[in-house]
């Protein structure tokens, strides 16, 4: 018995829900799948997976045998890793996760300028929603926080942002553009929710000028949005100033499809991260990917910024 193929397998079944898509996903026969579960479950001696008609879950013993599985498996790609780069060649699977903001907005915009530098790695994309990442199962996770923001993990910031303030051309035509903060009062405003004391309706803005003080306007929000991109679609539509972080709207402002308004004013200043497994190897290709991430952001940002620092 293929032990590390039996270990893939079950972990495939694990993580795609079922025996049936774990086949799809490991190019494999259903019954061949089934056949190696069956044998990894006879070679432990414990059942790993209660199955029903409808779904597949783990046992008890099969949720502690996933989390060891995971880390060998790990070890043998490292392994793999280590050797690859002593015969010179880069190459293999290259695992990254993000949020549906970051994917579409700083991962897609680089994946085929990585793929000609690097076209024996494989990139494999996991877009997840929530604040729960599963950074342990990736080689690389994307994270956008506050610049204050304390966690207890391993990350390496790869880029400094900043929420600005832009609207369509139409807007502007229709409404002008603010010339000092207080005038935002006078216009529609578009605001992510956790920008935006909802009760005031505060946004709190800072000028390079003046430090780290904050300058407190009173605005009417007319929209409220939970989701960057809808967010961005509403002032795109020409309904009104967002805030919005300039790595996510770079190019739209690049193309003058929303236009900043009150440069340089700000609005929230964040760190972009890209959190790593706790495993002491890291393989040439994410340090290579990292090193290209981060230059390719930071010159994005300082493009849509206007020269303005970005790092």
């Amino acid at each position: 018995m293929d032990r590390l193929m039996t270990m893939r397998v079950f972990q495939a079944v694990a993580d795609e829900g079922g025996f049936a898509a774990a086949a799809r996903a490991l190019d494999m026969a259903p019954a061949t799948v089934t056949r190696f579960v069956a044998d990894l479950e006879r070679d432990v001696g414990a059942r790993l997976l209660q199955r029903t008609t409808r779904r597949v879950s783990l046992t008890e013993v099969g949720a502690a045998y996933l989390a060891r599985v995971r880390m060998i498996l790990a070890e043998v790609g490292e392994a793999r890793a280590m050797a690859q780069e002593y015969t010179g060649g880069m190459g293999g699977v290259l695992r990254v996760c993000a949020s549906p903001a970051l994917a579409t907005h700083i991962l897609a915009p680089l994946v085929a300028q990585f793929r000609q530098r690097h076209p024996a790695v494989l990139l494999d994309i996991h877009v997840r929603i929530g604040d729960d990442l599963p950074i342990a199962d990736h080689d690389i996770t994307l994270l956008g926080t506050p610049s204050d923001y304390d966690a207890d993990l391993i990350a390496r910031p790869f880029a400094s942002t900043v929420g600005v303030l832009c609207a369509s051309p139409a807007y502007l035509g229709r409404r002008g553009a603010p010339r000092t903060p207080q005038e935002l009062s006078e216009h529609d405003c578009l605001l992510a929710d956790h920008m935006a004391d909802m009760r005031h309706g505060v946004v709190r803005l800072s000028h390079p000028a003046h430090g780290e003080r904050l300058t407190e306007v009173a605005v009417r929000p007319v929209c409220v949005v939970n989701h960057s991109d809808t967010l961005m679609g509403i002032a795109l539509g020409g309904a009104g100033i967002a805030v919005l972080s300039v790595d996510l709207v770079a190019e739209h402002l690049q193309s003058g499809r929303l236009v900043r308004v009150l440069a340089p004013w700000t609005c929230g200043h964040y760190t972009l991260y890209a959190a790593l497994p706790s495993r002491k190897f890291m393989p040439a290709r994410t340090r290579a990917f990292l090193d290209f991430l981060s230059e390719h952001t930071r010159k994005r940002i300082r493009e849509a910024l206007g020269g303005e620092a970005g790092d």
